[in-house]
């Protein structure tokens, strides 16, 4: 008898528990966006000034970087998993059918702006001026003989004036992003494949052999020379100024934040800057991206007008609040282009990615 009791009070127990738990997963009252750091303070800002104007709960934003936030965001459908991920690269097919495949069936692609990556030092020593070369030689792992056509071998260079004589005699050291980075994905195509374009014969890989070129261009040496500082670009800023002959690589925001004590390198003869960036005359400029899970929407409470208040001009506009926080805005013609997406929650598509 005392145990068919036990038996009974352990089945109400568990249904309880389990009506509970179902009530839980059944609901959430607050939006979960994630992804990019470079994002995350433009994304932050949006969120306060969202709370302050409406009756819903401020967003949830965790900075897991882009690659980490396209693996949450497109795990599934549901409570369980983010309603938005925030990303400095735009979303590539490959993840867009694996989101396909685990239900993710409606995405929304929205552009917010643009951004510049720049290669910072501290105020304390001289500004640089590196070409996209000199980053190539710098950081790749394997690099080609000189006076060679054809033939790599393992990066021999310790110092920048090693590589280019008109740079300082310190060594090659440079604070960056990991792979589950956008910045990083940027960075490599950007100023790794640049530079290695300038030698003919790996250029002409890109058509030959596209396999052999991005191992050329995207793999970076392993002795120290790069060093991976994780997804917050303000620890990157923080080690400059604690090491004033290193180089971090981050987004032109977190530069622009903090003008006094870091420095952007000049790319190629162009200095990043807003106008730079903004014009693309400063090689290492992206645009920036977040992603919406349209089936969410209307299930999360406050998402429409969370969507509304950052693709308002008073937030991205030439005059708006994010421009303070150093996005670069869009033209008119694509601001009214992508408000009009998210008004009407035009998905993606695989074609839209050729």
């Amino acid at each position: 008898m005392k145990k068919m009791i036990f038996t009974l009070i352990a089945l109400v127990y568990l249904l309880i528990f389990g009506m509970a738990q179902a009530g839980a997963d059944a609901a959430r009252d607050y939006i979960s966006i994630v992804g990019s750091s470079t994002i995350y303070p433009f994304a932050t800002v949006v969120a306060e000034n969202f709370g302050k104007k409406t009756r819903y709960k401020i967003p949830k934003i965790e900075s897991t970087g882009s690659g980490g936030g396209h693996k949450l965001f497109g795990a599934g459908i549901g409570v369980k998993y983010p309603d938005i991920t925030n990303s400095s690269s735009r979303i590539t097919k490959s993840q867009l059918k694996k989101d396909f495949k685990n239900g993710v069936k409606e995405i929304v692609e929205v552009k917010i702006g643009y951004d510049g990556i720049v290669v910072a030092n501290s105020r304390q020593a001289q500004v640089l001026r590196l070409t996209r070369k000199d980053l190539f030689l710098g950081l790749a792992k394997q690099v080609p003989v000189a006076g060679d056509t054809g033939t790599l071998q393992p990066n021999p260079y310790k110092t920048w004036k090693q590589i280019n004589p008109s740079l300082p005699d310190i060594k090659i050291e440079v604070l960056g992003p990991p792979p589950t980075s956008g910045t990083r994905d940027a960075f490599m195509e950007l100023a790794m494949e640049g530079g290695a374009n300038v030698f003919t014969w790996i250029a002409n890989l890109k058509k030959t052999d596209k396999k052999r070129y991005k191992i050329i261009c995207n793999t970076i040496r392993e002795d120290g020379a790069y060093i991976e500082a994780g997804e917050n670009d303000n620890l990157i800023v923080e080690k400059l100024i604690k090491s004033p002959e290193s180089l971090g690589v981050l987004g032109f925001s977190f530069l622009d934040q903090n003008t006094d004590t870091i420095q952007g390198a000049f790319i190629d003869g162009v200095q990043p800057t807003f106008e730079s960036i903004s014009d693309g005359s400063y090689p290492l400029s992206r645009p920036l991206y977040f992603y919406i899970k349209k089936a969410h929407v209307d299930n999360i409470p406050g998402m429409r007008a969370y969507l509304a208040e950052f693709t308002s001009e008073n937030t991205w506009g030439d005059e708006g609040y994010l421009t303070t926080k150093g996005l670069i805005p869009m033209s008119g013609e694509e601001r009214r282009h992508y408000r009009k997406i998210v008004e009407e929650l035009i998905p993606l598509t695989l074609d839209d990615l050729n």
